[in-house]
């Protein structure tokens, strides 16, 4: 069962209490895994296993998904708001430096972290920042479209589409290359989180004007792109590179804009060689 942990931290106005639900299994050394928005913690179950073998893996939903509560008031859903309370949330669980892994918005967060240096190493699975205006618009198109055909549908529809391969296609091939694979409780359930995430709004508007422009240098980085990314084409993978020289770009084969249900050995082995 998902754990709540309830901390505070200084923002706008003062001292916020804030909470965040998280997955904690494994041993070894920590890795923090973060997920995209409107997404929740168990998009990484499929890899969870393979990484608690090896690593502390602790799994959290971000403000205002999953089963987190949204920010309080005054409290923005930018990077300057969240990755400090990524970062509280790691001291709060005595967790200094963790690795970690994300993806879309988590891998963007993953990289900030990096570059304030508040972790070990960085392992970015599509992440968003590195798009050119066109391709933020369509983004983000794409993820409103999802969002209003969450909303849109009543739950016994979304149950009964689940139970078939072309059903779970049509409520998210937008993200998975092999929806198929994809159970039905979980398609369910993430519609849902789609559907219901309080920081879905705030955290698409904060999003609007970002682009990661720093090098992550004395922290191993490795960005990781699918061949079949369909809302973060892969030559934004290009353009990573060339704001991090020094990381190591990794191509998925077959692998759509949330990998580790395509691939979950080949994702959970480019997460752990990075963190090795």
């Amino acid at each position: 069962m998902a754990e709540q942990a309830s901390f505070t931290i200084e923002g706008p106005g003062g001292t916020h209490a804030v909470s965040l639900s998280y997955e904690r299994a494994g041993a070894g050394e920590p890795l923090l895994l973060l997920h995209g928005i409107g997404h929740h913690w168990q998009a990484w179950e499929p890899v969870l296993p393979i990484l608690a073998l090896e690593r502390d893996v602790i799994a959290v939903d971000l403000p205002g998904f999953g089963r987190s509560p949204a920010l309080p008031d005054g409290m923005a859903y930018d990077l300057t708001s969240v990755v400090p309370v990524l970062d509280a949330f790691c001291r709060h669980l005595g967790v200094e430096r963790p690795h970690v892994a994300g993806n879309s918005l988590g891998g963007l967060l993953a990289l900030d972290l990096g570059r304030d240096k508040r972790v070990r190493s960085v392992t970015a699975l599509s992440p968003a920042g590195f798009w050119n205006e066109a391709e933020r618009r369509y983004a983000f198109g794409t993820l409103l479209a999802m969002r209003q055909g969450a909303k849109a549908l009543p739950l016994p529809m979304i149950e009964r589409l689940s139970r078939s391969a072309a059903g779970r296609a049509a409520l998210t091939s937008t993200i998975y290359a092999r929806p198929g694979r994809r159970s039905p409780e979980s398609v369910v359930a993430e519609t849902l989180a789609l559907r219901d995430a309080t920081g879905f709004r705030q955290t698409l508007e904060a999003g609007r004007t970002v682009r990661f422009r720093d090098d992550i240098p004395d922290v191993p980085v490795t960005i990781a792109w699918g061949t079949r990314d369909r809302l973060l084409v892969r030559r934004q993978g290009i353009r990573a590179k060339h704001t991090l020289p020094d990381a190591r770009l990794v191509r998925l084969p077959g692998c759509g804009h949330v990998p580790m249900n395509d691939d979950p050995a080949l994702v959970a082995r480019v997460i752990l060689d990075t963190s090795r």
